[in-house]
This record gives C-alpha cells, structure tokens and sequence, in this order.
C-alpha cells in the first residue's frame, strides 16, 4: 500500500526510539482531576513524587502545570519526597488530566539522532469517555512550539499507551484499542497500520487481541506486553484458571510465540506473573506490573501490596541488568486506571556527534 502522504516522518527519516534508548527528559503532566481519582486523588501524590524522585535522579523530568498554584503544589509535594529540583521543570501547559502517556507528544529523532521532531496524533480520552480533553489534545503542538521543533498532525486519534516499538522497526499494539469503532471508525486495519508505520517510521505493525480486565482504554498493549529488548517481550500471564484475565492473557501469550521480527526470527517471550485482583469500590482496577517505566538510570515498576510483588520486580531487574529496578506502591495510583507508564512520556536525547 503507498504512503497515504507525501510529507511523513517516515520519509523525512523520523523514527520513535526504543524507551530504553537515552532520554533527555520524562514528560508528565500533574495530577489535578478529582474525577479521575474519585475521594482518593490526595493520596497518590506521594507515590507520584517518589516516582519524580526516582527517574529525576537520571534525567529531566518536564511536568505540565495548569498555573503557579498547581506549580507551587507540585514543588511542596516534591520537597517532601526529597526530589532533585534541580532536575524538574515547569511548564504552563494546561491539561484536562493526568495521563502524559496518551496526550503528551510522540517525540522521533533522525537518522543520526542530531534533530527531534513531535507527533501530535488526535486525542479523544479513549473514544471520548471522559470530556472534556480539548487541553490534552493540544498538548504535543503547545511542546512543539515551546522547543520550536517540527511538528506532524497526522489527523487521526492514537495514543501512546496503545503502542510499543522494539527500536528496529516493529511496533506491538492491540486490535481491541487501534480497531475499536470509537477511535478511527473511517480506517481499516491496513490504513491504521500505515499511519503508524509513516508516521512512526517503522517496518510492520504486529497485532494482539484484548487488553485485561478493568483496562477502560479498551485495552492498551502497556497494561499486558511491552519490549524490553530489540528480541524480548516481558508479558502477564495469570496463574488462576478462573480469574477473568486468564484466557484472554493465555491467547495473548500464544499470538506472542506466532509472532516474527523483521528478520524472520521468534520473540524471545519471559512471562511475568498478575498481582491478585485489586478491587477499589467494587470496581476491578487494571493492576499490572507492565506498566513500568524505563528510565534512563531506573525501572519504575507498580506494586500492589501482593505476593507477586517481589517475583515480579526480580524478572524485571533479570530484564534491566543496566538499570535499578524499584517498585513503588501504586495501589492509590491504579484507582485512577493507570499507573507510571500510563503517567509518562519520555524524550530522546540527542547524539551530538563532534567527531568532525
């Protein structure tokens, strides 16, 4: 199929790097919506800090604020947690909510790492379940502009959490979030693929099937399965027969071992464990440990006060022998649906090349 545009990333040599591949800085914007932690929202600020603290040790963390008073907020809360202000920048950029992951901008670099470019895909709060999100939506081209770097509208709705790239071409995502009627009901399956492979700057698109449980993405690929290497998935698989997520991560797994690279060979597949149901008001939260974030010098990894936690932080660090993996308590954090991948967006450092 040819390109449906002349001017793509793509063409321009654009790519989006691997997450493990050298940040500048991780993008966030700060928790201020009642609604989307409903009686909670006071107690996630300190895991939210801890989780600043910890990736700012490494790089920049950009947080987007609506005004001086969330600012001044931010900074109080951040001192508590012993953060490293020194490595924290604010932004009046103001937003409808808290998840950078799926509004914040899509940065690529070129060919040799010397220029960034952003993507500012349409963004509709999960097929508009939440409104308003007129401010998230013009979040990516607000950062553009703030950094003066060039900026592609590719005009269709896609989210960050929906995608995950090995860094060599391929890009993992889910037919239950990209092919559901309310993101992009005008495109097929092979039109959505070539706007994340021109705009992307990939080689193929590998499709799974649902997202877990309590997911009210419709089922975003960083709740089940996400790169850990060029060859390497780190996926959940339930142990209870009779848990709701049991088949359908069963079928995830088998599609996962169908799966080819680019060049012809399997994924390299480790299986992570499910932490036990975490139930919130009668309400199924979508609690997953692969939802982690890499940073540069850390692995930031949700726990749930279980019995998993520690099997789960273990198979991540065997992933990440680079990095320091730690676990930070996010059952507060899962009530608003998402947790510290859902919450960031990093941005790739240039390679100043001064060999000349």
């Amino acid at each position: 199929m040819t390109s449906l545009f002349k001017d793509t990333p793509k063409a321009a040599g654009y790519v989006f790097p691997a997450e493990w591949a050298a940040h500048e800085a991780t993008w966030l914007s700060w928790p201020h919506k009642e609604a989307s932690w409903p009686g909670k929202i006071e107690t996630i600020y300190a895991p939210y800090c801890e989780f600043i603290k910890a990736v700012a040790e490494g790089e920049k963390v950009r947080i987007n604020v609506n005004d001086e008073k969330t600012r001044d907020f931010a900074i109080a809360e951040l001192k508590k947690a012993g953060a490293e202000l020194a490595n924290i920048e604010f932004y009046f950029h103001p937003t409808n909510d808290a998840w950078c992951r799926d509004h914040g901008p899509a940065f690529l670099l070129n060919a040799d790492q010397s220029k960034k470019a952003v993507i500012d895909w349409g963004y509709n709060a999960w097929g508009g379940k939440y409104p308003p999100f007129d401010l998230d939506d013009v979040v990516p081209t607000r950062i553009a502009q703030h950094f003066k770097l060039p900026l592609y509208n590719p005009g269709i709705v896609m989210e960050g959490g929906s995608v995950e790239f090995n860094g060599a071409g391929t890009i993992l995502t889910t037919t239950a979030c990209l092919l559901n009627e309310n993101r992009n009901p005008e495109l097929n399956k092979a039109q959505i693929e070539q706007y994340l492979m021109d705009f992307y700057g990939a080689e193929q698109v590998l499709w799974l099937g649902d997202g877990i449980v309590g997911d009210d993405t419709d089922g975003h690929i960083d709740d089940i399965t996400r790169f850990v290497s060029q060859d390497t998935v780190l996926t959940v698989v339930e142990s209870n027969p009779l848990d709701e997520n049991y088949l359908l991560l069963q079928e995830n797994l088998e599609s996962l071992k169908q799966m080819r690279l680019l060049n012809g060979k399997a994924l390299n597949i480790i299986e992570l464990p499910m932490p036990s149901p975490v139930i919130h008001e009668d309400t199924r939260l979508p609690a997953s440990y692969a939802n982690f974030y890499i940073a540069n010098k850390v692995v930031v990894v949700p726990t749930f006060r279980d019995v998993n936690d520690a099997k789960a932080l273990e198979i991540i660090q065997g992933a990440f022998p680079d990095r320091k993996v730690i676990g930070i308590d996010s059952v507060d954090i899962i009530w608003g649906l998402g947790s510290f991948h859902c919450l960031s967006q990093q941005e790739p450092a240039l390679q100043i090349n001064h060999a000349h």
